[in-house]
């Protein structure tokens, strides 16, 4: 049975589900179509962020660099 992905609209047979936190459901057709829909983005270089990042007072930065050059002293990664 194909499922149409919520990005780009391509009816696929190989579809998967998403459900979120807050419990909003979603389809996609690939990996990346979930990313481009889901991922935030780094509040500085604006990438899609697809690992831990991070967290500074309710702002998302993709790494420590970033944060910093956003004028977030003092961040480090928690790897």
């Amino acid at each position: 049975m194909n499922a149409e992905c919520a990005t780009c609209g391509n009816e696929y047979d190989k579809a998967f589900q998403v459900i979120t936190s807050d419990g909003r459901s979603y389809v996609f057709d690939s990996f990346e179509c979930a990313v481009q829909a889901l991922a935030p983005r780094c509040e500085h270089c604006n990438c899609h962020i697809i690992g831990h990042g991070v967290e500074v007072s309710g702002e998302y930065f993709c790494c420590t660099n970033c944060a910093e050059g956003a004028g977030r002293a003092g961040t480090r990664d928690r790897a």
